[in-house]
């Protein structure tokens, strides 16, 4: 019986408590009321002017009101973007590209006044139509792009844009018979003269006669880098004055062309084509980074054109003006490479192999033979020309140069004075 009492007693103290927490109103009348004034009436006034005194503390200290208010508008600004779906974009804030129109336009405006177009006009010889008793010369025309390099008339371009001297067994391309440029904003034709061209490099220079000019300024182009803004500017497809935009995409990119030269460039992603060959690359500044000289095509092939480095075409420049050719230092040998494979098909190492020595050359002073196989040169490993060659271009006329050769199976150190390369 006390068990059931106390058990009766912990079930009726239990539900009570659930009662109370959800029907208070099973007390008297009085005692509800009393409660409720004191449970919620007053804490709830309480909380009110508690938190009247707090803000108002708080904004009479100018330091904590600036605080809440900067916090207030950066969480405004923080809210996200919403789709049309009503699904968060993810993106913090919209992307100006006001910025980005602004650099292209001052970078174009800088630089076009610098930029020309050129003209070449040259005569084509056809065999084939003189083989049928038909008149075979004929006059056609190329055009490309230049940069003024001095305000009295100097201006840099490709030697393939002025150099249009070819012949196959068809036909025969002649030098060119005249060369006219435009300048920016002015429809006549100057015509120019050729002051100096370089094929190893791919660079001339023309000359034509007028002052005033706006020179190009240059930038150092060893330091640009993979990312930065590029803009090409020339005459692509006769159409002067064009601009076209992207990034550097790569640096000291090595590119032999179809005719076997290797050259180190800038790579772009900026659209360069037909005509804009000598014009310029320049960096979000208007300053010239490079020269446009080639770029690859094909069906698959997009947004892949290069730049001749700038840094590397002022000594040119400088030597085409003064000389009307670049002075290089001259071994006077022809040589082959030789792999791994047909070094040992001949019985021979790898390394340049020596086909002829030129006649009073620096190298049959030295005592280079045919028949020996250049492996060093100034102690570094040599195993093509283009080893050589940069090597050699790295010296003066009248520097000497260490040059290690396998004669006969024995090794041989020599020592080459550079002459000037006829």
């Amino acid at each position: 019986m006390d068990e059931m009492k106390n058990q009766n007693k912990a079930e009726n103290k239990s539900n009570f408590t659930t009662v109370v927490g959800a029907n208070p109103y099973n007390s008297k009348k009085e005692k509800t009321k009393t409660g409720f004034g004191k449970s919620v009436l007053l804490p709830f006034f309480s909380g009110i002017v508690g938190c009247a005194v707090v803000v108002g503390t708080c904004f009479g200290v100018p330091s904590i009101r600036e605080n809440l208010l900067n916090s207030s508008s950066s969480s405004t600004s923080g809210i996200s973007n919403t789709s049309s779906s009503g699904e968060s974009s993810g993106y913090v804030s919209q992307i100006s590209l006001s910025n980005y129109s602004d650099t292209a336009v001052y970078a174009a405006n800088k630089i076009l006044p610098s930029i020309v177009g050129i003209k070449v006009e040259y005569t084509v010889n056809n065999s084939m139509l003189q083989m049928f008793g038909q008149s075979s010369t004929s006059t056609a025309t190329a055009s490309g792009s230049g940069i003024i390099i001095s305000d009295d008339g100097y201006i840099l371009t490709n030697n393939h844009v002025i150099s249009s001297t070819s012949e196959d067994s068809f036909y025969q391309i002649s030098e060119a018979n005249k060369i006219t440029v435009t300048l920016f904003n002015d429809s006549t034709e100057y015509e120019a003269k050729i002051v100096g061209k370089d094929e190893e490099t791919d660079l001339a220079v023309i000359k034509i006669d007028k002052t005033g000019l706006v020179k190009a300024e240059f930038a150092d182009s060893d330091s640009i880098k993979v990312g930065e803004f590029a803009m090409a500017v020339g005459n692509p497809m006769g159409m002067q004055s064009s601009v076209t935009t992207g990034i550097i995409s790569a640096v000291n990119r090595e590119i032999t062309d179809t005719d076997g030269k290797t050259y180190t460039l800038i790579q772009t992603d900026a659209a360069i084509n037909s005509g804009n060959s000598g014009g310029a690359l320049v960096n979000s500044e208007g300053n010239v980074i490079g020269i446009n000289t080639l770029k690859l095509t094909g069906n698959s092939v997009e947004g892949i054109g290069f730049a001749i480095p700038i840094n590397s075409t002022t000594d040119i420049t400088s030597q085409l003006i003064e000389y009307s050719k670049v002075k290089r230092p001259y071994i006077g040998i022809t040589g082959i490479d030789l792999d791994e494979q047909t070094a040992k098909t001949y019985n021979l190492v790898v390394g340049v192999y020596v086909k002829s020595v030129e006649d009073f050359s620096s190298a049959e002073k030295a005592g280079i033979k045919p028949g020996d196989v250049i492996i060093e040169a100034d102690g570094t490993k040599i195993t093509t020309m283009d080893d050589l060659t940069k090597i050699k271009n790295s010296h003066k006329i009248g520097d000497e140069m260490k040059i290690k050769v396998n004669r006969d199976g024995q090794e041989r150190e020599l020592t080459v004075t550079l002459g000037e390369q006829p």
